[in-house]
């Protein structure tokens, strides 16, 4: 506690430990952590993201931050033998940014607080450097500017331009003398005058509090919140601020900077990775200002140092027992650790990762399957360029592998850009000559990312291997004409809008559309013998068998078609938790025969258009029966309303419309040639099948109730296609299901009139088969009255689809429109359409399973939306014990990972 009883606002480093990120932001915790092991840290303090969060919401400090601040600050000043801003030997701080969790670039950081113009002649006399000391002092007054004082980072980024253009067209900034560097500094101040109207503040006190202060305002930075949204991050963690004693990699050629893994967060092997940048600062890492060169490099620059490095590495990644994300400065060949975390990585080096610690014996199996990211797993999936294209085509320029796979767009300049094509549908791929914070949105939007400078480590590297997307950083042959919107490279014109296909495994760039195949786990998963030779195949078997051997949960395929089924098998699909028949109806005849049904006038024309259907229907449950033999089928009979499957009542009606003003025969609908009649006819029954609200109108069970020659038909053909596999030695494990139930007496009324079309099919056939009647629930009074359901009921599948629109009174279609708007107002915790919304739709899925197994013990549950490939979903399946979930057969293996780790996640906390 501080003083009169308050809560400590400020931490000195080795106050702290790894275990207080709560209070102290990764950052800061980090930095104690590696205080605490003896590992060679600038001192300084933290202070907590209480103080942060006070901030923001009174918009002002916390009472006795700054008193706190100031005990500190005299400590660090006693420690290190200068005071802040000195005039004669300065101490300068670095004000950093460190929320709980790591957000890469999304926050603030200030660099060489405590210059003035006076205390800039005191550590150029120190260093026997003057133009590392104007260089500092220039770097603050652009970072203060643009950071605090919120001054358009492009104003100074200009000035420094126009001063390398003077020494040259290919001129660098470690090219600018001393006094190109001073004259460089009284510009920036004279553009901060200008922006501000106000002078540049010299007091470093008033500095250093006014520094904290925008690093707190950064926690609601449009970038960082919008960080957070994509990252299901929570808005109320705040920020810490870590005020730290100022090492410089700036004071030439024996200093540097660099960022290190402890593994290739790319591929996951065991080797060094990085980048350093020899004279120069932290931020020119990240910024791309200048191109680096390979961490291992360091070995031949500066041994001691890269040993010192090396073994430090090693430590780290023991006492983590994880890959280890290091940021380092070299300052006159003394090393120095400035941060560490738990390295960000892709999802191949992620599952690498853990199959090669399990191995070493630094962590166990169950803890390498809890460190796999499920919402991650497609990405082990994505296509690469296809294998004749990679021989035959010659790239047209190499960048840095930043982040890996391939994507195919249209090349845009700027993140707006991005987010308006991606709006429109197009693929795009953003090319920048480096990317900023300010670029994330449209970076998210985009299939790829070309930057023409920065490395490994630059900000377009890390957010792409954090989202997934591939990268090529650093081709520095581009040149970019920004004006223009285009770029030249290798003698070509690129225009914005033209094709590019970029490599982000290898470093490549094409100027054309190449196409894309599988990857090696898709193709090892698909068999491929040469593929299960790679070591992702290793890591991907041994921890799907162990997710599979730990989970409760099922995990069926939402599969319409045989093939469907086939890949869902493969995949690992234990059967198919929703065949939905209605995608069976498509398809000229199949329509055809439908109308006929529609518009019957007599029950004979009427039977006569479904026994049409029928062997149309059986020959599809044949291949889907024989695809799952020996697994459950789940088949939902008939859904949508009957005028889907008529032409669109807007546009028969003007077509009717201008052929009878015409005088014509024929009317044109879709390309459709119809009789005039004929399409009065249709338009007669179409307005007839008109509903205002479709999908709440006839459609589900009320469509078998009035049209009831439909579902018995549909059951005919489940049936015979059932018996059929059954004579030829199958063995269809039959389930089906009857949607958009409400009441008990529609599901008891349906049973009645259908279960004696199945029995005759299988006395006809002479067939012993268990039957198994179920319901969708999708409804909120169907979970409400739930037990009353389940008695008539062998099973419960929910549609969350729906359940979720009629609980929330939300369009699935149309919730686009408002949704950010209600995400960024925290109206909505997140999609509701993507994870299941506890509070509310989980509420009612809870009270379904209550209830009806509570009347019906043997009641088999299950879910059939697209939550069901959801992870965060899954877990909630787990929690409330359904027996199965169902999903798209591309998220099968996803569903398999996130029930194993429900399953061992729910067995570890029970035993604490």
């Amino acid at each position: 506690m501080a003083g009169n009883g308050r809560r400590k606002l400020v931490f000195d480093f080795h106050e702290g430990n790894r275990d207080m990120k709560d209070l102290l932001g990764g950052k800061g915790a980090n930095l104690a952590e590696m205080t605490n092991i003896g590992l060679p840290v600038p001192p300084g303090f933290t202070t907590t993201t209480e103080a942060c969060l006070s901030y923001l919401d009174r918009g002002t400090f916390p009472e006795g931050l700054m008193d706190e601040v100031d005990e500190h600050l005299e400590r660090l000043e006693g420690t290190m033998g200068k005071k802040l801003g000195d005039d004669a030997d300065p101490l300068l701080v670095s004000v950093r940014s460190g929320a709980k969790f790591s957000m890469p670039g999304m926050m603030d950081t200030v660099l060489n607080l405590g210059l003035n113009d006076k205390s800039v002649q005191g550590l150029a006399k120190q260093s026997s450097d003057e133009r590392f000391a104007w260089d500092s002092y220039r770097r603050f007054v652009q970072m203060f500017g643009k950071i605090v004082l919120d001054i358009p980072g492009d104003r100074f980024e200009e000035a420094l331009d126009r001063a390398k253009a003077k020494k040259g067209e290919a001129a660098k900034d470690t090219d600018l003398t001393a006094e190109d560097l001073r004259e460089l500094t009284d510009e920036f101040k004279e553009i901060v005058r200008k922006e501000t109207g106000e002078d540049f503040p010299h007091q470093p006190r008033q500095q250093l509090e006014k520094a904290i202060e925008a690093v707190f305002r950064s926690w609601n930075g449009a970038r960082a919140v919008a960080y957070r949204r994509q990252n299901k991050i929570s808005d109320a963690l705040g920020t810490a601020v870590n005020v730290v004693a100022m090492v410089f990699g700036n004071m030439g050629e024996d200093s540097g900077t660099g960022v290190a893994f402890t593994r290739n967060p790319a591929t996951g092997e065991k080797e060094p990775y990085g980048d350093y940048l020899p004279n120069a600062q932290g931020e020119d890492v990240v910024a791309g200002i200048r191109n680096t060169l390979k961490l291992t490099e360091l070995a031949e620059i500066d041994p001691k140092s890269w040993e010192e490095l090396r073994r430090g590495m090693d430590i780290l990644e023991k006492h983590y027992r994880d890959m280890c994300d290091i940021e380092f400065t070299i300052e006159r060949g003394k090393l120095w650790f400035l941060q560490t975390r738990v390295g960000k990585r892709t999802a191949l080096a992620e599952w690498v990762m853990a199959h090669d610690m399990w191995q070493e014996g630094l962590i166990g199996r169950e803890e390498g399957l809890l460190r796999l990211d499920p919402n991650r797993l497609e990405q082990l999936f994505k296509p690469v360029i296809e294998a004749g294209h990679k021989q035959k085509e010659k790239p047209a320029t190499k960048g840095l592998n930043a982040s890996p796979g391939a994507a195919v767009g249209r090349v845009v300049f700027t993140a707006d850009g991005a987010e308006e094509w991606a709006e429109r549908g197009e693929k795009v791929i953003l090319v920048r000559r480096e990317t900023t914070p300010d670029d994330y949105h449209g970076m998210i939007r985009s299939q790829g990312i070309l930057t023409s400078a920065g490395g490994t480590n630059s900000h377009a590297a890390v957010v792409a291997r954090g989202e997934g997307i591939p990268a090529v950083c650093g081709a520095d042959q581009i040149r970019i004409q920004r004006a223009a919107k285009a770029f030249t490279v290798d003698g070509s014109n690129v225009q914005e809008g033209d094709w590019v296909t970029i490599d982000g495994t290898d470093g490549t760039v094409y100027l054309k559309q190449l196409d894309l195949e599988d990857p090696p786990l898709a193709r090892a998963v698909a068999g491929d013998e040469a593929a299960r030779r790679e070591k992702i195949w290793k890591a991907f078997r041994a921890f799907m068998e162990l997710a599979d051997q730990k989970r409760r949960l099922r995990v069926r395929a939402n599969a319409d078609t045989p093939d469907q089924a086939s890949n869902a098998r493969a995949r690992g699909a234990e059967g198919i938790g929703l065949c939905r028949t209605e995608h069976m109806f498509l398809g000229e005849e199949r329509v055809a025969a439908v109308r006929e049904m529609i518009f019957a006038d007599t029950p004979e024309e009427e039977e006569a258009a479904l026994a049409s259907l029928l062997p149309l229907q059986r020959g599809d449950f044949v291949g889907i029966f024989e695809a799952m033999d020996g697994l459950p089928v789940t088949v939902r009979l008939l859904d949508p309303p009957l005028h889907e499957f008529l032409p669109n009542h807007v546009d028969l009606a003007v077509a009717v419309a201008v052929a009878e003003e015409r005088h014509e025969s024929e009317v044109v609908v879709r390309d459709e040639k119809i009789p005039l009649e004929e399409a009065r006819d249709v338009l007669r029954k179409v307005e007839e099948l008109h509903e205002a609200n479709p999908m709440l109108g006839l459609r589900g069970v009320r469509l078998g109730i009035v049209k009831p020659g439909l579902y018995a038909m549909q059951v005919r053909a489940i049936v015979e296609a059932a018996c059929d596999r059954v004579e030829a030695g199958g063995h269809p494990e039959v389930e089906i299901m009857i949607p958009l139930v409400a009441t008990q007496e529609e599901l008891r009324q349906m049973r009645e009139e259908l279960e004696p079309a199945a029995r005759e099919v299988l006395v006809r056939r002479r067939v012993e088969l268990p039957l198994h009647w179920g319901t969708m629930i999708e409804l909120p009074r169907a979970s409400v009255v739930a037990g009353e359901i389940a008695e008539v009921a062998d099973f419960f599948s929910f549609g969350t689809n729906d359940l979720t629109q009629t609980a929330w009174g939300f369009s699935r279609d149309d919730i686009g429109k408002f949704l950010g708007m209600y995400e960024e107002r925290k109206l909505v915790r997140a999609n509701p359409f993507v994870t299941i919304d506890r509070p509310g739709v989980g509420r009612l899925m809870e009270m379904a399973v209550g209830a009806g197994k509570a009347v019906n013990p043997a009641l088999h549950i299950g879910i059939c939306g697209e939550h069901g490939g959801d992870p965060d979903s899954v877990v909630f399946c787990h929690e409330i014990l359904l027996d199965y979930v169902s999903c798209s057969p591309y998220r099968i293996e996803t569903a398999r990972l996130a029930a194993g780790q429900a399953a061992l996640g729910a067995a570890e906390a029970a035993s604490k």
